[in-house]
């Protein structure tokens, strides 16, 4: 199959995918590893390849990105149990002071979700808000979208949280994670900035419809962090800061002139793997100096439970990029790259974008179009056809998937959800001030990516 047949049989097969997701509430891994299956044999592919073509697309991600994701969860599993989280929190606010509380509430979810996923993040992270709230008298919804803003910005593009580092594998970047991290750093301001002169205008026009119930206390992350011993801020800080040194260090080896066996040593203590371990260790002393040391089988077993999924759905997102290839439909982009090359770092966010508002998750949106884009390094990949085949050009893509699965948060979403429960908003309201400013930053940050991409 090729030509106009073969485009419209792609779109059809994303269309089915997404309306089995989002109408007919078939599980992400199945609809995906289905919808290959279907693709394979639609578009002809030989029939005695088909099981070597899905194969090898679902294994490579238990080769390259998987440990990683395990480890990136655990991490952040032990910082939510110790309340590492919190003591994070708490440090941040003392910083950053009462005069900027809008600021305040927005750095915090932007830190904490580097390592706790942003619904987690809400909830452990709630009880502060409230207390800012009463404490300086500004309003509980203008601080409960700075909160949600911050933990969902660095949520989709910041490793390690699942999607921006089961993205990276799946493009070729998961010994440049360091990279990934820094440009999604970078990445951020455009929505932070957005995000807080939104938060404090739509504070003034909405109000919670109960700003004085303690919701928090219902919270067993909430009672278990006015009994529960803190770790030290140094404690809590380390297993983040840690990896992201030890990946510095690996980076640096090909640049500062080092000896032989000291390059060696950066090379391996630098791989995500590894530094990740590191971090795990780090973080095993909260657990120590909290006394909840017998608490880590518990933790590892709902790690595993967590990123199962995770995992496997990323897997079946490699089976379908595997499959797109195979089909030829990145021959047929790469026949009319004159065109797409004006809109290339917007293609991917479009992609994410459509798929997140259809089916509601941002790492299933994540996880599908960077599949879709595959390896920066692969001649015949959907990046090297938009002509995107350096690691920067590979890290900003990523960015751009990651501001797509952002617009928009809505109904289908269980992150709107906590966002609206828990900030005391009725559903009417949480279109005007959630929904409205996961468009407002998505748009912001995409922005931010056209413009880096001016100087790549």
């Amino acid at each position: 199959m090729t030509g106009i047949a073969l485009l419209i049989t792609f779109l059809c097969a994303i269309i089915l995918m997404v309306t089995a997701i989002s109408r007919w509430h078939i599980h992400p891994f199945l609809s995906m590893l289905g919808t290959s299956l279907l693709l394979a044999l639609v578009v002809g592919i030989p029939l005695d390849t088909i099981p070597e073509t899905i194969g090898k697309g679902f294994s490579s991600i238990f080769s390259s990105i998987g440990l990683v994701i395990i480890l990136g969860m655990l991490i952040g599993l032990i910082l939510e149990r110790t309340q590492a989280s919190v003591k994070l929190a708490n440090t941040i606010m003392q910083f950053i002071g009462p005069r900027h509380p809008q600021l305040a509430m927005l750095l915090v979810g932007w830190i904490i979700s580097f390592s706790v996923f942003c619904d987690s993040g809400f909830v452990i992270i709630n009880p502060i808000r409230r207390s800012l709230a009463k404490q300086t008298h500004v309003s509980s919804v203008s601080l409960t979208i700075a909160l949600a803003a911050g933990l969902y910005i660095s949520h989709v593009l910041i490793p390690p949280t699942p999607g921006p580092i089961a993205a990276a594998g799946i493009m070729g970047l998961d010994n440049d994670l360091l990279l990934v991290i820094g440009m999604g750093m970078l990445v951020s301001v455009p929505g932070l900035v957005t995000a807080h002169f939104f938060a404090r205008h739509i504070g003034k026009r909405v109000k919670a419809k109960d700003e004085q119930d303690d919701m928090e206390t219902n919270s067993p992350m909430a009672s278990t962090s006015l009994t529960s011993p803190l770790p030290s801020f140094l404690a809590s800080l380390l297993p983040i800061i840690v990896p992201i040194l030890l990946m510095t260090f690996g980076s640096l080896a090909g640049v500062i002139p080092m000896s032989q066996s000291l390059h060696r040593l950066a090379i391996f203590l630098g791989k995500p793997f590894i530094a990740l371990t590191v971090g795990f260790l780090c973080s095993l002393w909260q657990l120590f100096t909290t006394r909840q040391q017998r608490q880590l089988y518990d933790i590892t077993q709902q790690t595993l439970s967590t990123a199962g999924p995770i995992i496997f759905i990323t897997a079946a997102g490699s089976v379908l990029g595997t499959v797109i290839v195979e089909a030829g439909f990145v021959e047929y982009i790469r026949q009319h790259a004159s065109f797409l090359s004006s809109i290339g770092i917007v293609f991917p966010f479009l992609i994410a974008a459509i798929l997140k508002t259809a089916q509601g998750s941002s790492t299933v949106a994540i996880i599908t179009t960077a599949s879709i884009m595959g390896l920066y390094t692969d001649e015949s990949s959907m990046m090297a056809a938009l002509g995107m085949t350096t690691p920067l050009q590979s890290a900003l893509m990523v960015m751009s998937i990651g501001a797509g699965s952002l617009a928009v948060s809505h109904v289908n979403d269980s992150y709107f959800w906590v966002v609206t429960n828990f900030g005391g908003l009725t559903p009417q309201d949480g279109y005007k001030t959630h929904t409205l400013m996961t468009l407002l930053i998505s748009v912001a940050m995409l922005a931010g990516i056209l413009l880096i991409n001016l100087f790549v």
